[in-house]
């Protein structure tokens, strides 16, 4: 119920803008995504204390903050598809795009100032610059052979665990929690959105682009250099590793995902789907303390979810 009221909410989030601009607006937030962000906030909600109507305001913004990501993100990786439809970016170009996500940004923070407690809305705002910083020092880093795995974890925590991590916090917050629920909650998020990213990572390489509704391939393509690549070079020999950094460089992707693909030796893409559930796992530890109700329940449930999503790429 209460994420419905989310989603209508979500829509209504176009009549805020100039009516010249509502219509990219509509297009923008009107593809049905999975809510995750939003579904986080709500449960935290409600392992806290309860959900209130704070928090269906909480998560209308940081489900408006990750839509103005995925604008962003789908100009720099020129992706064609999302959601099942074209991008932005495919139907009104990058310059109309650029300003759009900027304006989906700009909304979640003037929602964000509705709150009393100001902390709500530094919080906010926080989260907002550091998914932004994450995107910067991945594309700072594209084609960085020397990239490590700790180097692409703080990204990731970055770019995805830091607004899954306010949106499980503040749930807390806007509840009074006390302090070790807050950080406990604050951190599941952190861990959960981490493995999420994991997840869409090995999604890029080895999912099926017509089931999903999206262009996949595009973060090896751009020089991204996720979990999987990170695996496939670190267990490679010395003239093999050699050869996958040439074939990186020449930006040969294909051949490299082909090989991520292989049920080979390197195990790469099982390594990575490894890391990406033990990050649940520790995740679910966090939260191990809490009073238990069916939103504690829920948000264990919400691990178990992820951990099915990853298991589907074991070769």
């Amino acid at each position: 119920m209460h994420l419905e009221e989310v989603e209508a909410r979500i829509a209504q989030q176009a009549a805020e803008f100039d009516p010249a601009v509502e219509g990219y607006v509509t297009y923008a937030i009107g593809g049905r995504g999975k809510r995750l962000r939003p579904l986080m906030a709500l449960l935290s909600g409600g392992a806290s204390g309860g959900i209130t109507p704070a928090h269906v305001d909480l998560a209308v913004i940081v489900e408006l903050i990750h839509i103005a990501t995925l604008v962003h993100d789908d100009i720099m990786d020129e992706a064609e598809r999302r959601r099942a439809q074209p991008t932005v970016n495919a139907r009104w170009g990058n310059s109309l795009s650029v300003l759009l996500g900027d304006c989906l940004f700009a909304q979640a923070l003037n929602l964000s100032t509705n709150f009393d407690n100001t902390d709500v809305c530094r919080t906010i705002a926080r989260a907002a610059r550091e998914v932004c910083s994450g995107e910067i020092i991945q594309t700072q880093r594209r084609f960085d052979l020397h990239l490590g795995i700790a180097d692409y974890l703080r990204i990731i925590e970055m770019k995805t665990g830091s607004l899954f991590a306010a949106a499980a916090e503040l749930g807390a917050v806007l509840n009074g929690a006390d302090a070790e629920t807050t950080r406990a909650l604050k951190d599941f998020g952190r861990k959960i959105g981490a493995a999420y990213q994991i997840y869409d990572d090995c999604l890029d390489i080895a999912g099926n682009e017509t089931e999903i509704g999206k262009t996949l391939g595009t973060d090896l393509r751009h020089g991204k250099l996720t979990l999987p690549v990170l695996m496939l070079l670190g267990s490679a020999p010395a003239a093999e590793r050699e050869r996958y950094c040439e074939l990186i460089l020449e930006e040969k992707s294909s051949a490299i995902t082909k090989l991520l693909k292989m049920d080979s030796p390197n195990g790469a893409l099982k390594a990575s789907v490894d890391a990406g559930e033990e990050l649940i796992r520790d995740a679910q530890r966090e939260i191990e303390g809490l009073p238990q109700n069916q939103y504690t329940d829920s948000l264990f449930q919400f691990g178990d979810a992820l951990r099915e999503l990853l298991d589907q790429f074991r070769v």
